[in-house]
């Protein structure tokens, strides 16, 4: 797969989401477009990053931007996470991890003194017209979604 690059337009791609939907992003033009990484569903950090997406949902929907969360669970475990909290976005299954190879979220990480790949937790900011505009790795929950949130505001107000 190609390396992304600010400024550059992401390479399509198609994914299972929630709600029986496959995702296709150039199906998408005219939005601009939040695809977020967690590592799992009903941990922690994902439950509380989800929902500051969902509580924000309406003013990302107000600057016409679409939130997909995006980890290898199952659709059906995202289905489930998705009803607990009542998210107003799909979730997307990278079962096979085509995504987190293209967007490059697959990292080593210790868990309990082991080594495992993992998603490490990262969000990316595509425009109306499929360039990917901002990034934001190996990020911590807290303030994230309202940095995306004035990053896609700044956005609109250039074009």
């Amino acid at each position: 797969m190609s390396e992304l690059t600010i400024g550059k337009a992401v390479p399509d791609f198609e994914a299972a989401a929630t709600g029986d939907k496959t995702i296709k992003l150039s199906e998408l033009s005219g939005k601009n477009i939040i695809i977020y990484f967690y590592p799992k569903d009903s941990t922690p950090g994902c439950t509380s990053e989800g929902q500051d997406f969902r509580d924000n949902h309406n003013k990302f929907k107000r600057q016409k931007c679409l939130i997909f969360g995006v980890s290898r669970d199952s659709i059906k475990s995202h289905e489930n996470f998705k009803t607990k909290q009542a998210f107003t976005f799909d979730l997307l299954s990278d079962k096979d991890e085509v995504l987190c190879e293209l967007f490059d979220v697959i990292k080593m990480k210790n868990m309990y003194g082991k080594k495992v790949r993992g998603i490490v937790r990262s969000t990316f900011l595509i425009d109306a017209n499929g360039i990917l505009r901002h990034e934001w790795r190996g990020l911590k929950v807290a303030g994230h979604v309202d940095e995306v949130l004035e990053t896609v505001k700044s956005l609109n107000k250039q074009g």
